[in-house]
């Protein structure tokens, strides 16, 4: 059983366990299998670069290189930001208590979903508190990553007062654009477009 997750809420602090639900569990799913003109399973299998070599499936890996050529082993790597500074990894979301703070639909609505998980109780009636705030239509929020890494998603926990969902997100960086909304071209743009420079015998 994966380990669960502690959650706090008003002070009090509970246990869940979290299972992913899959794209397939919703919708099925359709798998392609191929044969050869003798009836055989066939395997994808990638050419190399000398256009007549086959390599089966494990034949590839992937290296990290420095500017020498040499081998970089994975632990001596550094996450840096765009200006070369070092970036404070930040830990799992199962190692400590994570408060969950209140959140709006335009919030949730804001993100771009990575992943869904079930909420469960660890122990009978441990999430109670929890669903009887998402009974109300409350939505509550909180830093989580999984394993830990460079940066943390943005977890939304809500549901219907029955089962508790919590889904992964990533915050928006697009602009919404309002009904009826034209498009409008720069006035230098109108200007260097004439039809003089379409070259028409390119159609």
């Amino acid at each position: 059983m994966a380990r669960p997750l502690i959650l706090s809420l008003d002070g009090e602090e509970f246990s869940v366990q979290i299972r992913k639900i899959d794209r397939e569990q919703l919708y099925g799913s359709v798998a392609v299998e191929a044969f050869d003109e003798k009836g055989n399973p066939a395997s994808l299998m990638v050419l190399a670069a000398d256009g007549k070599t086959l390599l089966d499936k494990g034949g590839t890996a992937l290296a990290t290189l420095d500017e020498k050529g040499n081998s970089v082993e994975r632990p001596s790597l550094k996450t840096v930001d765009i200006e070369g500074r070092e970036i404070e990894p930040v830990p799992s979301s199962f190692g400590t208590p994570n408060e969950l703070r209140p959140a709006s639909i335009e919030d949730y609505f804001s993100q771009i979903i990575k992943s869904v998980y079930l909420l469960s109780a660890v122990e009978d009636g441990s999430i109670n508190l929890l669903l009887d705030n998402l009974s109300a239509g409350r939505i509550f929020s909180f830093p989580f990553s999984y394993r830990g890494g460079t940066e943390y998603d943005s977890a939304f926990v809500l549901g219907n007062g029955t089962d508790a969902f919590m889904v992964i997100g990533k915050q928006a960086t697009f602009q919404f654009a309002k009904l009826n909304q034209a498009a409008v071209l720069d006035a230098i743009e109108e200007e260097e477009i004439s039809g003089d420079d379409i070259d028409f015998d390119l159609f």
